[in-house]
């Protein structure tokens, strides 16, 4: 089975891989070269949530609008 694409993937899915970096970061037993390849692919699952969580945010935002256009209430996150 082929491995999924970052694009691919779910929310759940991309906090898991990046969970996982950041354990082998924590780890201590890398050395320094690994370890800044394992940042480097932790921070493009990081940038990758958040861009999931800023598209479900204007979804909301967009789902709380009433058929005139006005907002009902400001969704915060």
């Amino acid at each position: 089975m082929d491995e999924k694409s970052m694009d691919e993937m779910t929310f759940e899915e991309c906090l898991a891989k990046l969970n996982a970096l950041v354990d082998q970061l924590e780890n201590g037993k890398l050395d320094l070269d690994r370890s800044i390849s394992i940042y480097a692919e932790a921070v493009k699952y990081r940038d990758r949530c958040r861009s999931i969580l800023e598209d479900s945010e204007r979804k909301v935002q967009e789902l709380m609008r009433t058929a005139d256009g006005t907002k009902k209430e400001e969704f915060v996150i």
